[in-house]
């Protein structure tokens, strides 16, 4: 009984220092997730077509912030381990090649963006929603080397265990883009009316100003102070940037994996028409939302995991994990109830349209049905990659998502005539297996010696095996 209280005692605690850790986190990625809400609303109360235009065009753009989070999420748990490890003074030169590496992947993803325009037709989108897509894509084209170097600075200070810029900035980024939007939109204030385009160009215009916050912040923290991380110049190193990089990619391709699977469905019930197409991304939009309090607590997670694993503590690294689903579970139950239970208010808050807001009521439902499977597998996927095992949970993400998901729903959404909901069940099914699979993977590392437990371990490596 004694050592029984004394664990459960040991797990309160590690739960109050994740929540901690977390809860900053929370509000920032919730007012992250906001955007896509603000942007949702003002697209609905000014028209059907510029909703559906701002569906597909956020899809594509998620396509961006899939490929720059997915790389640059190497950076927590490869700072942390340094920091575990006794070995903080090097992380100063492990940022200034994150930059590096955040410029160039700016560069590549830019020219996506402008590719893509020229590819909705090919798409199969439909007509009347192209111009307005591609307004969009246009105007949010010129923030992603803002997103990129925003990303590197709040990864580098997450890793460090402080996560309150993520909260201030979040939140003021999200306090700047209602009214912008709104203006740019509507066309007040001597500004043309722009619709979705006018969205575009608000979104790029608060990330830049949070970048350059951001920046302004490290420059002048004194916890950041003896990092100097500033002041001197270093060019690009292919070594650092390479460990990154074996880290990263993995990471990368299984966020896409699972990113892809809900770019690819928007853009499938995209080619159904208009109504089927805004009612996805009313509720595509609040299951973004929701999982940004479970990715805030995965991102906590995987610091937490990382910490611990680098200074050598196997029993530590075990509550950290179990910290981070005990968490995840009481939340995403919460977020699952309270989107049942509204689903039709919900909807009613972004649109009018009797037919959009009908079919995104019953999109709603199955969101909440995949809330403790998405949080499961996030936290899963977050607690290996603070062990650095990063290849296989790779391969589990595709055959989840790709293997399972996106046949199910094509079949259902388009081969039974299922349309959107058809769509719709291959996400639960996918989100479910990842959960399985990777949890499975997780149980499997955490019943040997979990690889990089020792301060030796290095900062940017993965371990598949």
């Amino acid at each position: 009984m004694p050592d029984a209280r004394i664990r459960f005692a040991l797990l309160a605690r590690e739960v109050r220092r994740t929540f901690t850790l977390a809860l900053p986190l929370i509000f920032g990625h919730v007012a992250t997730g906001m955007i896509g809400f603000v942007d949702s609303v003002l697209a609905g109360h000014h028209h059907a077509n510029t909703l559906a235009a701002v569906a597909v065009g956020t899809a594509i753009w998620s396509v961006v912030v899939i490929v720059l989070v997915g790389v640059l999420l190497a950076v927590p748990p490869s700072v942390s381990h340094l920091a575990g490890a006794g070995r903080r003074a090097e992380v100063a030169t492990l940022f200034r090649q994150t930059l590096w590496l955040a410029a160039a992947l700016a560069l590549l993803l830019i020219g996506f963006l402008q590719a893509s325009t020229g590819l909705l037709d090919a798409m199969g989108i439909a007509e009347e929603i192209r111009p307005a897509a591609s307004g969009f894509i246009h105007g949010v084209r010129w923030g992603v080397p803002a997103l990129a170097f925003y990303l590197s600075m709040r990864y580098l200070s997450e890793g460090l265990h402080w996560t309150v810029p993520t909260m201030v900035l979040g939140l003021s980024g999200l306090a700047l883009l209602a009214p912008l939007g709104y203006v740019l939109m509507f066309g007040m204030l001597g500004f043309p009316e722009m619709g979705a385009a006018g969205l575009g160009y608000a979104t790029s215009t608060m990330l830049w100003c949070q970048a350059l916050a951001f920046a302004a912040h490290l420059s002048t923290s004194r916890r950041f102070a003896d990092l100097a991380l500033f002041r001197h110049w270093e060019w690009p190193r292919w070594e650092p940037i390479r460990g990154l990089l074996a880290l990263g990619i993995p990471i990368g391709v299984t966020v896409a994996m699972e990113g892809g699977l809900f770019v690819a469905t928007a853009l499938l019930i995209g080619r159904m028409g208009e109504v089927p197409a805004a009612a996805h991304q009313i509720a595509i939009n609040i299951a973004s939302i929701t999982f940004m309090g479970a990715l805030a607590l995965a991102e906590a997670t995987t610091v937490r995991v990382g910490h611990a694993a680098g200074s050598g503590d196997p029993s530590g690294l075990r509550r950290a994990v179990l910290a981070g689903y005990v968490i995840v579970i009481g939340v995403q139950l919460v977020m699952a109830s309270a989107i049942a239970l509204g689903s039709d208010r919900i909807a009613s808050i972004y649109t009018r349209d009797a037919a959009v807001l009908s079919m995104a009521a019953t999109l709603l439902l199955f969101a909440a049905a995949f809330q403790v499977s998405d949080g499961i597998q996030v936290v899963s996927s977050a607690s290996l990659r603070g062990l650095k095992d990063t290849r296989v949970p790779m391969l589990l993400a595709a055959f989840a998502y790709w293997g399972v998901g996106m046949p199910l729903g094509a079949g259902l959404g388009f081969g039974l005539g299922w349309g959107a909901p058809g769509m719709w069940v291959g996400l639960v099914a996918g989100l479910t297996f990842a959960a399985l699979l990777l949890g499975l993977r997780l149980r499997h590392r955490l019943r040997r010696r979990p690889a990089g437990t020792h301060a030796g371990s290095a900062p940017a490596m993965s371990s598949g095996t």
